[in-house]
């Protein structure tokens, strides 16, 4: 059976110095070995790898399947498979597949949010889909309006209905991102807006992470009695990722540290008191921190006990193997560095693949004619990827 036109796009190979080798023995992070069939029965058509050089590195295939987009911030797949992806400046939304075409997948523009006020790091970010998808057709988003950054839930095609407003807006530090957790609640994380105050004020929306009901109040079992906030003292958070029941999130420091927290109801992470690690024992430290030229991270996924986060100014993929009990198991180890440009939206797919979004439109980046791309990273002889 011949691969579907989207696998048969340019792949690229790219060997990554990883520690599976030593994980095998504390860890099933890169165990997952060999596809298992699809559930119609059909064994998964994927590109064969090439035999890793030692046992000491990991190897990835990244599948180019969408380009010429602008600036992608969010991607948020539905039951059939295919992914609601957003962008940034224009306020569409589009859809990724499952259908193929020539060049990949096929994009179709689902609909422009008009609300959307796009402006420095602003515009339309973080999106998510109910749970309740295949009942209540509900999608959710985050985006820049004209007085504020908001939450709003649609139908596609239909006009959206704010149901959290009041998050500060600036040309900064707009955070986005937008997930349903474990739990069935809607999460999303803010940014500072560029004023520091914000992050230690409870009685503020910005430098948080929220987590709200669908109908946008805040969600029962909350750390502060009548507020969204779950936790605070943050600069600038974009992406969130969940592995278990565990939650995490990648923050953008401001001159010297970016870095990855393990969230916990409640806990005050710092900002701006302390950028990256400190201590003073009030205060949360990162589980990973990096120096920002290397980083500026801002999406961020979860697949088979590893976090991946995307990265702007670093223009790379992270990659952080995790223990039993939640902990780094390791040295984080780089994958595809200055391969594609900027890096930002990265998401778990159903399969158990991860999709990347380049963001190279964003006004930081040097775009190709082909920018900006939506890949699709597997690794080879076990981690990331099924069909």
């Amino acid at each position: 059976m011949s691969a579907p036109p989207y696998l048969r796009a340019r792949q690229v190979r790219i060997a990554l110095a990883a520690s599976c080798a030593t994980l095998l023995l504390a860890a099933t992070g890169c165990s997952l070995g060999e596809p298992e069939p699809d559930p119609a029965g059909e064994p998964p058509n994927l590109p064969t790898p090439s035999a890793t050089a030692d046992a000491g590195d990991q190897e990835a295939v990244a599948t180019v399947l969408a380009q010429g987009l602008r600036v992608p911030w969010g991607i948020a797949f539905l039951p059939d498979g295919g992914a609601l992806v957003t962008e940034r400046d224009s306020g569409r939304i589009v859809q990724v597949g499952p259908e193929s075409s020539p060049d990949g997948l096929k994009v179709t523009e689902v609909q422009t949010v008009d609300d959307v006020v796009a402006s420095g790091e602003g515009g339309l970010m973080g999106i998510a889909v109910s749970p309740d998808y295949a009942q209540d057709q509900t999608v959710f988003v985050y985006y820049t309006a004209e007085r504020d950054n908001r939450i709003a839930r649609l139908r596609l095609g239909e006009q959206p209905t704010p149901i959290l407003t009041g998050i500060p807006k600036a040309g900064i530090h707009n955070g986005g991102g937008l997930a349903f957790g474990p739990d069935g609640q809607l999460y999303a994380s803010t940014g500072d807006a560029g004023d520091t105050d914000q992050s230690q004020d409870l009685d503020q929306l910005g430098g948080k992470i929220l987590r709200i009901t669908p109908e946008g109040k805040p969600a029962p079992d909350n750390p502060f009695p009548n507020s969204p906030v779950w936790s605070l003292g943050h600069r600038n958070v974009q992406g969130i990722a969940w592995e278990g029941d565990r939650m995490y999130a990648v923050e953008f420091g401001q001159n010297t540290w970016d870095e990855i927290n393990q969230i916990t109801k409640g806990k005050n992470y710092g900002w701006p008191e302390v950028e990256g690690r400190g201590d003073d024992e009030k205060y949360v430290n990162p589980i990973v921190q990096w120096s920002t030229d290397e980083a500026s991270c801002s999406g961020l996924a979860a697949v088979e006990r590893m976090l991946a986060t995307a990265c702007l100014r670093g223009q790379r993929l992270w990659l952080v193997e995790l223990t039993e009990t939640g902990t780094v198991l390791g040295q984080p180890q780089a994958l595809l560095t200055e391969r594609y440009g900027r890096l930002r939206a990265i998401a778990a797919a159903p399969d158990g693949s991860l999709w990347v979004a380049t963001s190279n439109h964003d006004g930081r980046g040097r775009p190709a004619p082909e920018d900006d791309r939506l890949l699709r990273l597997v690794f080879a002889g076990g981690g990331a990827g099924r069909s």
